[in-house]
Formats: C-alpha cells, sequence, structure tokens
C-alpha cells in the first residue's frame, strides 16, 4: 500500500473511533448523536487536534455521506402515514416554507449580511432535523400522535423541497436572472423524468424484482444498494447532484410493502454514512470561520427558535387543530436542521458562500439542535405551563375530534393457517387491524385484504414500531423463534390481551409467567381435536363422515383452512402449563 492510502486509512480509523466515544458520551447525556458527529470532525480537524487532514478522505466521506444521507430520507417517505389530514399538512408546509424564508431572510439581513450569503442563509435555515425529531418522538411514543403525524408530514414536504435546494445550489446559482430561470426549470424538468422513471419502476419492474429476492435477506440488502447506485449514476450522468438521484431512488423503494425491511438491513450501512458525512462537516470548519460570527449565530439561534414556534403554531392552529395539537408540533419543530449545515458546505464548495458563512450555519445549527432535544423530551411539561394562555385558541368543532389515530387496535404477527382461520373473527371485534408477516409468499393475499398489512421481521425495532404494540388491545402471535414472542409479552401493556403460541409445555409456562393471557400449544391442540374426533366416531360413525366431507369442502373453498370440529364444545386450545395470565 502506498504511503498516502496508509494515511488515509489511519485518519479514517481515528474518525471512526473518535465518533464512536463522542456518540457513547452524547446518549449517556441525552444529546444527539449527530452532534457528537459533528463535534468529532470539530475536534479531530483544523478547529482543536489537527490529526486529519487528508483531503481526498474528506471530500470521499462528504459525496457518499450526502448520497446514503439522501437515500434514507427518500426510503423513510410513507406517504400513507400523513394521508388523512394530507391537505392540512400541505397547507401548514407551504405557509412554513415561505414566512420561515422571510423571518430568516430578514434576520441575516438584520444582523449585516448581504448578497448571496443571505440567500443561502435564508434557504438553509428552513428545515426542521428530520432525524433528531423521528428518533426523539419515537422514544416518547409520540410518532403516531396527532402532533407527531403533522410534524412527519410537513418534514416531508421540507425534504422535497430540500432536494430541489441542494439541485439548485449544486447548479452554481450564477448568471442573470434568465440564466438562472432557464437553470432552474431545466432542473426541475430533469427531476421530473427521473422521478416518472421512478414511478415506472415503482408500479411495474419493483415489486416483482423485490419480491422474488425478499425471502433471501442478503440479496434484499444488495438489490437495495445496487438500485440506490443506478439512480445515482443516472442522476450524474444527466448533471445532477448524486443527493437527487439517492433521494428519488430511496422514495421509490418507500411506498413497497418491502421497504422497512429493506431499511432494517441497509441500517448499519446508512447509520455508517451518517457518521461520515456530519464528521466530514466537521472536519471542514477551521476555528476562525466557526468562531467569525459566533455573537451574530446565537442572536439568529434565539430568534429563529422563537420565529419557528409562533409561525407554526398559527399555521397549524389555522388550520383548526386544538391548542394542545398546535403547541406540541410547533414545540417540535425550532430547531435549525443538520440540513443546514449540507446546503452551507454545498454552497462553500460551489464558491457561493465563503467558509465563514458554513461555521455561522454550523453553530446556529449545534446550539439549536442541543437545546431543541430537551425542549422535545419535555414538550407534554412545556405545554401543561402555556395551557392556561392557550384556551382562547378553543373551538367546539376543531379538526382533531374527527380523526383517528391506531390505538385498541388488534396486532396478528406471522400469517399461518391459525391466524388465517382467526383473522375474520378478529375484525369483526376490532375496527383496525394489523398484521405484520415476513414470507413472501403472503404479500399478495394481504395488501387485497381490507387490514393494514406490514412485511418484515417483527424483531426489527421499526416493525414493532409500526404496529404500535404499545397501545394495542390485542394482539396474536404465531411468530418462531420462542425469543420473539416473549419481547412482545415483555413489551406490550398490562392491559392488552396477549395470545402466543408455543411448541413445548416449558415454554408455554415461561409466557405465562411474563403475562401472557394464553398460550396456544399447536401440538396438543391437533391432539385434542382429534380425540374428539375418535370419540364422534366411536359413537356415531354418520356424523363422523358428515363432518369430515365438510371439512373437505373447506379445504377446497378456502385452501388449507383447519377442519371444523364435528359437534358444539370441542376444544380449541391447551392450557397445560396453567398460569393466570396478565
Amino acid at each position: 500500500m502506498a504511503l498516502g492510502g496508509i494515511a488515509l486509512a489511519a485518519d479514517f480509523a481515528i474518525v471512526i473511533v473518535a465518533a464512536t466515544v463522542l456518540s457513547y458520551a452524547a446518549r449517556r447525556t441525552g444529546q444527539p448523536t449527530l452532534v457528537a458527529y459533528i463535534l468529532t470532525g470539530i475536534v479531530l480537524g483544523p478547529v482543536l487536534l489537527g490529526v486529519v487532514t487528508e483531503e481526498q478522505l474528506i471530500e470521499v466521506m462528504a459525496e457518499l455521506g450526502l448520497g446514503f444521507l439522501l437515500f434514507v430520507l427518500g426510503i423513510e417517505m410513507r406517504f400513507e402515514r400523513i394521508k388523512d389530514i394530507l391537505r392540512p399538512i400541505v397547507n401548514i408546509s407551504i405557509g412554513q416554507t415561505i414566512l420561515q424564508t422571510a423571518a430568516a431572510f430578514g434576520i441575516a439581513f438584520l444582523l449585516g449580511f448581504r448578497g448571496m450569503d443571505v440567500f443561502i442563509i435564508a434557504l438553509a435555515t428552513v428545515f426542521g432535523a428530520t432525524p433528531i425529531i423521528v428518533k426523539l418522538l419515537d422514544e416518547k411514543g409520540d410518532l403516531k400522535s396527532l402532533p407527531g403525524r403533522i410534524d412527519i408530514g410537513v418534514l416531508i414536504v421540507q425534504d422535497i423541497y430540500l432536494v430541489i435546494v441542494l439541485a439548485l445550489v449544486g447548479a452554481g446559482l450564477e448568471g442573470t436572472a434568465g440564466e438562472i430561470l432557464f437553470d432552474v426549470a431545466w432542473i426541475l424538468g430533469l427531476m421530473a423524468a427521473i422521478g416518472a422513471a421512478s414511478y415506472v419502476a415503482y408500479q411495474y419492474l419493483l415489486p416483482t424484482l423485490l419480491e422474488s429476492v425478499a425471502s433471501d435477506r442478503n440479496v434484499l440488502f444488495v438489490v437495495g444498494l445496487a438500485w440506490a447506485f443506478l439512480f445515482i449514476f443516472v442522476a450524474e450522468a444527466l448533471e445532477l447532484s448524486v443527493e437527487v438521484g439517492a433521494f428519488i431512488a430511496g422514495l421509490s423503494l418507500a411506498q413497497l410493502p418491502y421497504s422497512t425491511e429493506l431499511k432494517e438491513r441497509m441500517r448499519p450501512v446508512t447509520d455508517f454514512f451518517l457518521v461520515v458525512f456530519f464528521t466530514s462537516i466537521g472536519l471542514q470548519l477551521e476555528a476562525d470561520y466557526l468562531l467569525a460570527y459566533w455573537q451574530e449565530a446565537l442572536v439568529a439561534s434565539a430568534v429563529l427558535m422563537v420565529g419557528n414556534f409562533l409561525i407554526m403554531f398559527y399555521l397549524i392552529n389555522r388550520e383548526n387543530f386544538a391548542p394542545e395539537t398546535s403547541f406540541l408540533g410547533s414545540i417540535n419543530m425550532v430547531q435549525v436542521s443538520e440540513f443546514s449545515l449540507v446546503v452551507g458546505a454545498l454552497a462553500v464548495t460551489e464558491g457561493l458562500v465563503d467558509e465563514p458563512i458554513l461555521g455561522y450555519l454550523s453553530l446556529m445549527a449545534l446550539v439549536t439542535m442541543t437545546l431543541s432535544t430537551y425542549i422535545i423530551i419535555y414538550n407534554d411539561r412545556l405545554y401543561e405551563l402555556a395551557a392556561p394562555y392557550l384556551e382562547r385558541f378553543e373551538d367546539e368543532d376543531q379538526r382533531d375530534a374527527s380523526l383517528s389515530i391506531t390505538e385498541d387496535h388488534a396486532v396478528l404477527i406471522g400469517y399461518d393457517p391459525v391466524v388465517r382461520e382467526t383473522l375474520p373473527v378478529v375484525q369483526e371485534a376490532f375496527e383496525d387491524v394489523i398484521v405484520v408477516d415476513r414470507s413472501v409468499e403472503n404479500v399478495d393475499e394481504l395488501e387485497s385484504m381490507d387490514v393494514d398489512f406490514r412485511y418484515g421481521d417483527i424483531r426489527h425495532g421499526e416493525i414493532r414500531e409500526q404496529a404500535d404494540l404499545e397501545h394495542a388491545a390485542f394482539v396474536l402471535s404465531m411468530a418462531r423463534p420462542p425469543s420473539v414472542n416473549r419481547q412482545l409479552v415483555e413489551e406490550t401493556d398490562d392491559d392488552t390481551f396477549v395470545v402466543a403460541a408455543a411448541e413445548h409445555v416449558d415454554e408455554a409456562e415461561d409466557l405465562y409467567e411474563l403475562g401472557a393471557d394464553y398460550v396456544v400449544l399447536k401440538e396438543v391442540m391437533a391432539g385434542e381435536l382429534l380425540g374428539e374426533y375418535i370419540e364422534t366416531f366411536a359413537g356415531d360413525r354418520e356424523q363422523f363422515r358428515e363432518s369430515a366431507r365438510e371439512s373437505m369442502n373447506r379445504i377446497r373453498e378456502r385452501g388449507s383452512a383447519p377442519p371444523e370440529p364435528p359437534r358444539e364444545g370441542v376444544g380449541t386450545a391447551a392450557d397445560a402449563s396453567g398460569g393466570d395470565g396478565k
């Protein structure tokens, strides 16, 4: 290996070790890990120690990291999460983009910035911190609450706007007004063409392709990577930015049932590139640049956090949501996003602004993201303090009452014959039913049914979050291995009625001790049922033959459905292990 290669590898190793140490410290102190990654670059770069100096490493890290960051962003965007509140979200997002851009522009101008600096600052400070907001709301269990869904919807629209901004900044934004307008139209046209190709692939190619490989999770991972790099290659061939291709590639995958499983398989790689990208931001900074406008950055941070809250509260309340929804949806979105650094870094690369502007944006992001972490964690307490002052915004006809949130629902895990037979009964008992299954053969059948289907492994955290086990009223799990059912019983609420499968009596006893309400032992169930049939055969052979004919007809009509008992009162499950349940 050449000497330069050894130096590059050594620098890369230093970056990973330092990022690991600082991210661990951040988690212990409740700070966002993204802040730790930026601090890693600041510590190792010119600002403090100056031990990582390989420009080639920094450039490669920034390019690859940005591409994968946008790919993950695209694959997160499932439109079904916000479909029932789409119109108010679009209204809020458009108003937020216009008003916050104007506010950021005005503040930057009043602080003494001029020309292209003001324009880039205004563009860069509009976005919410998607990874931080989603992560913290998920940890609090607020992601499916109405304020959480509003925030997710606004972030999705912001992310689309972000891709357009990055494409424009990447084009240089130089020339006359007419030339810039032509560039904008050309970029949007190319993006529309790639988007159309992505949509056609989503409709006709991707379902078949992913269905053929989904059963092999390693191949699914490789196909996902290949899909991302294909669109990155196409975007670069059309002289668009890497992030445009990566984002559209992720977006086309996001709407498919395999997207969550694919994202889980790719999580280690995408997490690694998150470290890579945000560390590269810190490595590009120098002490003089970071502190060049520190006073202005602190003033702008304070004003923008208050301004962002007031703008969001006004817009959400205008859509006739309750004061609590308006307050919580607004207080979660007060930070300057990490994407301000993305826009700033790209603007520096294109020569539109100088490094001190990136330092200004970086300091704002560090301050506001750190403060907003605690604001989101304690948002309920903040609302209790503010509630007396928000009573005048109450209205009996507010929109919240007409919107349904998934709770007190049923979750069925593992679409085997037992669940298939039980599903109609569960659908009659519960308005909302979520089925989780990882068998490719069942995808088409479940998607055609009136259930909320999630493809994937219930052991994955995001699958469990999407199933919203915490708020489920009923859980039926035929999943294997035994550790899966133990985890489900432990994670569900005490009031949730949990039915789980076991293969052995010892396993059933363990589940009862953990709190399962009922344990199904399939072998004992089959033995009890067979015993009832034998009793019928011995006492009334004609009745037995009639029951057998009915069972055969059911199998032909429904496909491998289990036979009905020959008479009423037949036991259906074994309670061999005993236990009082929850």
